[in-house]
Protein backbone atom coordinates (compact mmCIF):
# COMPACT_ATOMS: atom_id res chain seq x y z
CA UNK A 1 0.00 0.00 0.00
CA UNK A 2 0.91 3.25 -0.66
CA UNK A 3 -0.02 6.88 0.88
CA UNK A 4 0.05 10.34 -0.86
CA UNK A 5 0.80 13.34 0.29
CA UNK A 6 1.17 17.49 -1.51
CA UNK A 7 4.32 18.46 -3.29
CA UNK A 8 7.51 19.04 -1.17
CA UNK A 9 9.47 21.85 -0.73
CA UNK A 10 12.99 21.96 0.47
CA UNK A 11 12.53 18.10 1.73
CA UNK A 12 9.57 18.69 4.18
CA UNK A 13 6.74 20.91 3.00
CA UNK A 14 3.56 20.15 1.65
CA UNK A 15 2.24 23.07 -0.38
CA UNK A 16 -1.68 23.79 0.12
CA UNK A 17 -3.80 21.24 1.94
CA UNK A 18 -2.32 17.56 1.75
CA UNK A 19 -4.54 14.87 1.97
CA UNK A 20 -3.32 10.93 2.78
CA UNK A 21 -4.80 7.69 1.51
CA UNK A 22 -4.29 4.30 0.80
CA UNK A 23 -3.56 2.38 -2.58
CA UNK A 24 -2.39 -0.91 -4.31
CA UNK A 25 1.13 -0.45 -4.83
CA UNK A 26 0.78 -0.89 -8.44
CA UNK A 27 -0.12 2.38 -8.83
CA UNK A 28 1.63 5.05 -10.72
CA UNK A 29 1.93 8.76 -8.56
CA UNK A 30 1.70 10.45 -12.22
CA UNK A 31 -1.45 8.31 -13.96
CA UNK A 32 -3.03 8.89 -10.62
CA UNK A 33 -2.58 12.60 -10.03
CA UNK A 34 -4.18 13.32 -13.90
CA UNK A 35 -7.20 11.05 -12.55
CA UNK A 36 -7.55 12.56 -9.15
CA UNK A 37 -7.60 16.33 -11.49
CA UNK A 38 -10.16 14.67 -13.95
CA UNK A 39 -12.64 13.70 -11.10
CA UNK A 40 -12.34 16.97 -8.78
CA UNK A 41 -14.61 20.06 -8.89
CA UNK A 42 -13.34 22.33 -11.46
CA UNK A 43 -11.97 24.40 -8.12
CA UNK A 44 -9.84 21.75 -7.44
CA UNK A 45 -6.41 19.90 -7.92
CA UNK A 46 -4.24 17.77 -7.49
CA UNK A 47 -0.45 19.24 -7.69
CA UNK A 48 1.74 15.73 -6.87
CA UNK A 49 1.19 12.76 -5.52
CA UNK A 50 3.96 11.36 -3.26
CA UNK A 51 4.44 7.85 -1.50
CA UNK A 52 4.58 7.89 1.53
CA UNK A 53 5.46 5.21 4.53
CA UNK A 54 2.47 3.18 5.89
CA UNK A 55 0.71 4.81 8.80
CA UNK A 56 1.05 8.18 7.48
CA UNK A 57 -1.50 11.07 8.13
CA UNK A 58 -1.81 14.23 6.32
CA UNK A 59 -3.00 15.84 9.10
CA UNK A 60 -1.52 14.05 12.62
CA UNK A 61 2.10 12.92 11.45
CA UNK A 62 2.25 17.05 10.65
CA UNK A 63 5.02 18.71 12.99
CA UNK A 64 4.02 22.51 11.74
CA UNK A 65 1.48 23.85 9.81
CA UNK A 66 1.08 27.39 8.19
CA UNK A 67 -1.50 29.85 7.76
CA UNK A 68 -2.08 33.05 6.13
CA UNK A 69 -4.64 35.49 6.70
CA UNK A 70 -4.96 38.38 4.09
CA UNK A 71 -6.85 41.71 4.93
CA UNK A 72 -7.98 44.47 2.00
CA UNK A 73 -7.76 47.82 3.21
CA UNK A 74 -8.33 49.83 0.12
CA UNK A 75 -11.63 50.15 -1.25
CA UNK A 76 -10.95 47.55 -4.25
CA UNK A 77 -11.35 45.14 -1.47
CA UNK A 78 -14.78 45.05 -1.88
CA UNK A 79 -15.08 44.04 -5.73
CA UNK A 80 -16.29 40.71 -6.51
CA UNK A 81 -12.76 39.58 -7.47
CA UNK A 82 -11.12 39.82 -4.09
CA UNK A 83 -14.29 40.13 -1.49
CA UNK A 84 -14.67 36.65 -1.65
CA UNK A 85 -10.64 35.60 -0.88
CA UNK A 86 -9.89 38.12 2.01
CA UNK A 87 -11.34 40.87 4.68
CA UNK A 88 -12.57 43.56 3.22
CA UNK A 89 -12.05 45.59 5.90
CA UNK A 90 -11.02 48.95 3.59
CA UNK A 91 -9.82 50.61 6.67
CA UNK A 92 -6.18 51.89 7.10
CA UNK A 93 -4.32 49.75 9.74
CA UNK A 94 -1.12 50.87 11.75
CA UNK A 95 1.14 48.23 10.56
CA UNK A 96 3.12 48.98 13.07
CA UNK A 97 0.86 48.31 15.52
CA UNK A 98 -0.18 45.13 13.97
CA UNK A 99 3.33 43.84 14.84
CA UNK A 100 3.80 45.07 17.80
CA UNK A 101 0.56 43.33 18.97
CA UNK A 102 1.92 39.65 17.35
CA UNK A 103 4.57 39.52 18.98
CA UNK A 104 3.85 38.17 22.56
CA UNK A 105 2.02 35.21 20.41
CA UNK A 106 5.37 33.55 19.30
CA UNK A 107 6.55 31.06 21.86
CA UNK A 108 4.50 28.21 23.42
CA UNK A 109 0.89 29.78 25.56
CA UNK A 110 -2.25 28.23 26.09
CA UNK A 111 -4.01 29.88 23.78
CA UNK A 112 -7.71 29.59 25.61
CA UNK A 113 -8.70 32.83 24.72
CA UNK A 114 -7.85 32.66 21.06
CA UNK A 115 -10.30 29.43 21.03
CA UNK A 116 -13.90 28.63 19.81
CA UNK A 117 -15.81 27.40 23.21
CA UNK A 118 -16.33 23.97 22.08
CA UNK A 119 -15.95 20.73 24.51
CA UNK A 120 -12.84 20.78 27.12
CA UNK A 121 -9.91 19.77 24.81
CA UNK A 122 -6.73 17.67 26.77
CA UNK A 123 -4.65 21.04 26.85
CA UNK A 124 -4.61 24.26 24.89
CA UNK A 125 -0.94 24.61 24.89
CA UNK A 126 0.67 25.17 20.95
CA UNK A 127 3.83 26.49 20.17
CA UNK A 128 4.16 29.59 17.66
CA UNK A 129 7.54 29.83 15.53
CA UNK A 130 5.92 32.74 13.30
CA UNK A 131 3.42 35.39 13.59
CA UNK A 132 4.67 38.43 11.20
CA UNK A 133 2.41 40.84 9.51
CA UNK A 134 3.21 41.48 5.51
CA UNK A 135 2.49 44.76 3.12
CA UNK A 136 1.08 43.09 0.39
CA UNK A 137 2.20 44.34 -3.27
CA UNK A 138 0.35 47.73 -4.59
CA UNK A 139 -1.19 49.03 -0.79
CA UNK A 140 -3.34 46.33 -1.35
CA UNK A 141 -3.64 45.72 2.17
CA UNK A 142 -2.03 43.26 4.92
CA UNK A 143 -1.53 39.87 5.23
CA UNK A 144 -0.94 37.87 9.10
CA UNK A 145 1.45 34.96 8.17
CA UNK A 146 1.41 32.33 11.38
CA UNK A 147 3.16 28.75 11.83
CA UNK A 148 2.87 26.73 14.88
CA UNK A 149 2.86 22.54 15.99
CA UNK A 150 -1.01 23.03 15.86
CA UNK A 151 -3.67 25.49 16.00
CA UNK A 152 -7.09 25.24 17.83
CA UNK A 153 -10.32 26.28 16.64
CA UNK A 154 -10.74 29.34 14.89
CA UNK A 155 -7.64 30.63 17.16
CA UNK A 156 -6.12 31.58 14.11
CA UNK A 157 -9.22 34.00 12.99
CA UNK A 158 -9.48 35.09 16.75
CA UNK A 159 -5.85 36.43 16.93
CA UNK A 160 -6.33 38.35 13.68
CA UNK A 161 -9.56 39.97 15.00
CA UNK A 162 -8.36 41.32 17.94
CA UNK A 163 -4.94 41.89 16.77
CA UNK A 164 -6.50 44.13 14.31
CA UNK A 165 -8.97 45.76 16.71
CA UNK A 166 -5.70 46.45 18.86
CA UNK A 167 -4.26 47.98 15.49
CA UNK A 168 -7.42 50.01 14.83
CA UNK A 169 -6.73 52.02 18.34
CA UNK A 170 -9.91 49.72 19.39
CA UNK A 171 -8.13 48.42 22.46
CA UNK A 172 -4.44 48.32 23.87
CA UNK A 173 -1.56 46.23 23.21
CA UNK A 174 -1.27 45.30 25.97
CA UNK A 175 -4.41 43.37 26.15
CA UNK A 176 -2.77 40.83 23.84
CA UNK A 177 -0.14 39.75 26.73
CA UNK A 178 -3.01 39.54 29.33
CA UNK A 179 -5.63 37.65 26.83
CA UNK A 180 -2.95 34.48 26.92
CA UNK A 181 -3.00 34.66 30.79
CA UNK A 182 -6.91 34.06 30.83
CA UNK A 183 -8.91 30.76 30.91
CA UNK A 184 -11.78 31.85 28.11
CA UNK A 185 -12.41 33.69 25.38
CA UNK A 186 -14.80 36.25 26.78
CA UNK A 187 -12.69 39.40 26.64
CA UNK A 188 -11.27 38.22 22.98
CA UNK A 189 -12.26 40.34 20.14
CA UNK A 190 -15.00 38.92 17.74
CA UNK A 191 -12.86 36.37 15.19
CA UNK A 192 -12.33 37.89 11.63
CA UNK A 193 -14.42 36.56 8.83
CA UNK A 194 -13.36 33.03 7.64
CA UNK A 195 -13.23 34.75 3.71
CA UNK A 196 -9.37 35.69 4.53
CA UNK A 197 -7.74 32.51 5.65
CA UNK A 198 -5.59 29.97 3.93
CA UNK A 199 -3.92 27.09 5.20
CA UNK A 200 -0.61 27.12 3.17
CA UNK A 201 1.23 24.20 3.99
CA UNK A 202 2.75 21.39 6.79
CA UNK A 203 5.87 20.38 7.76
CA UNK A 204 6.23 16.60 7.84
CA UNK A 205 9.29 15.07 9.49
CA UNK A 206 11.68 12.98 6.35
CA UNK A 207 11.77 9.93 7.37
CA UNK A 208 7.79 9.55 6.33
CA UNK A 209 8.47 10.10 2.66
CA UNK A 210 9.26 6.58 1.26
CA UNK A 211 11.36 8.65 -1.09
CA UNK A 212 13.43 10.52 1.76
CA UNK A 213 16.48 10.13 -0.35
CA UNK A 214 15.41 12.39 -2.74
CA UNK A 215 14.43 14.80 -0.69
CA UNK A 216 16.46 18.07 -0.20
CA UNK A 217 17.94 18.96 3.28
Amino acid sequence: MAHAAGRTDAGVHASGMAVSFATPREWAPERLQRALSGLLPGDCWVESIRPMRTGFHARKSAIERRYRYDIGTDALAWSPFRRRLEWALDLPLDVALLREAALPVLGTHDFRAFAARLPPKPHYECTVRRAEWVVRSGEAGVSFHIEGDRFLHHMVRFLTGTIVDIALGRRPVADMNALLLRTDNLDTSPPAPPQGLFFTGAVYPPDWYLDVADVSP
